[in-house]
């Protein structure tokens, strides 16, 4: 069955920071320090869905999809990241899951999506080996009370992002800015990703994917210079995070690092664990140039001559085409199958004097990115599913409110919520869709 469905992550939708047991995370110090986000915005009520999911989840079955992508928020499962579990957290996801399954809605949690509990940053967060068997550890606890009903599971959301705004740049939560330092909080997530795979399967999981975020490299001319800054960038954003998965081994890592001393014996094999999935996120090529200056081998060039979105970021629906033709070249018969975790776009979305928000760039948007995925499809990529982001405008990070993704419209100051054009189209889609493809 090919996989329809939207996404959502917990922190960007949840709120109830401090209830029922749920520890602090990251995100919650760094959304509380000055200047971190946009005029000092945090999750702490997001768009309140630990308290209305009910609502949310009539949303997804009137919607028309058949799977819905969200995290498990591990602060509420284990307060303190290992130790004392906390049965209301554990209960909330278990009221979720069997609601979402009444509704003929496969459920596809992700374990981690950045949302660290700040009792394992005091620690060292992701730069602390330790966090590793913590993490396979927390996977066990949830897997053991939820595996019966969720045959899909996903460790790790985007670890490139994490690693690259988190410890490299310091813009996300915890804000380390790290530079090449944070390294080893790349390779951490992968060592957690491969020793979780194998927590999940003991513990009856039957289907685990991990989710890169993947980008199409485009070079800024055809100059030697700006080719080698090109592919020192897809090693960094693509191949760090796919290759030791997929291939059991790191591309050449020496414009980073003279000698990855965090990787032990036995890493490799872990991280290499079989896969039933590779998710993957795509929202735009990264077009490349030679540096500049001191520091980083590469400069981001820009991209210009495409629409952008509300953010900033060109749309190129053939990226996609792209981007997953190159990984079936890449990668051959040790490429999974591939789902589209997550795809879409923010816009203005100013509501109407009536009410209704009438995004037609956002469904001209999804609607050229599913024809690509299906050009990609048609040229023998094996692709099993795709997911909107999001579901719901929500918290958006560093962002705070200000970036619209959703396919349901957010008051924030009333929590209404109001289906925009887009819902209304993607609805009609899957009314159409034959489910084997």
């Amino acid at each position: 069955m090919f996989l329809w469905g939207t996404a959502t992550a917990a922190y960007q939708i949840e709120g109830a920071t401090s209830e029922d047991g749920r520890g602090p995370s990251v995100w919650d110090t760094f959304s509380h320090e000055p200047g971190r986000t946009s005029r000092g915005q945090t999750g702490d009520v997001a768009c309140d869905h630990y308290h209305r999911w009910p609502e949310d989840v009539a949303l997804m079955e009137g919607l028309g999809v058949n799977a819905y992508r969200f995290s498990i928020a591990w602060p509420r499962v284990l307060p303190l990241g290992s130790g004392q579990v906390n049965a209301p957290g554990l209960d909330f996801y278990d009221r979720l899951v069997d609601a979402l399954l009444a509704a003929g809605i496969q459920p596809v949690p992700t374990l981690f999506h950045w949302d660290l509990p700040q009792a394992l940053e005091e620690r060292g967060g992701w730069l602390n080996r330790d966090v590793c068997e913590l993490f396979a550890g927390y996977a066990a606890v949830t897997a053991e009370r939820l595996a019966d009903r969720v045959p899909l599971w996903i460790t790790l959301n985007e670890p490139f992002v994490h690693m690259a705004y988190g410890y490299a740049m310091g813009v996300h939560a915890p804000g380390r800015a790290l530079l090449t330092g944070a390294l080893p909080a790349a390779h951490h997530q992968l060592l957690g990703h491969g020793l979780a795979v194998q927590a999940l399967r003991a513990a009856g999981a039957r289907q685990v994917a991990l989710t890169n975020n993947c980008t199409p490299v485009w070079p800024a001319s055809q100059e030697e210079p700006d080719l080698r800054a090109a592919e020192a960038y897809d090693i960094l954003h693509n191949r760090l995070f796919n290759d030791p998965v997929l291939l059991g081994a790191y591309p050449d890592l020496s414009a980073y690092t003279p000698e990855p001393d965090f990787v032990r014996d036995g890493d490799l094999a872990t991280i290499a664990a079989p896969l039933d999935a590779l998710g993957v996120n795509y929202y735009n090529p990264t077009r490349i140039a030679a540096p500049t200056g001191d520091g980083l081998p590469f400069d981001d060039a820009g991209i210009s001559g495409f629409p952008t979105t509300a953010f900033g970021w060109p749309v190129v629906p053939g990226g996609l085409r792209e981007l997953l033709t190159g990984l079936k070249a890449r990668y051959g018969a040790a490429l999974p199958p591939i789902l589209i975790t997550e795809n879409g776009c923010s816009q203005e979305d100013v509501p109407a004097a009536d009410g209704t928000i009438d995004d037609l760039a956002r469904v001209d948007f999804l609607d050229r990115h599913i024809a690509a995925m299906r050009q990609a499809m048609a040229q023998g990529v094996d692709v099993r599913g795709y997911f909107v982001w999001s579901l719901l405008d929500n918290f958006e990070w560093a962002e705070g409110y200000d970036q619209r993704f959703g396919l349901v419209h957010v008051d924030f100051d009333t929590q209404r919520r109001t289906p925009k054009r887009s819902y209304h189209w993607y609805a009609e889609f899957l009314a159409g869709q034959n489910t084997d493809t």
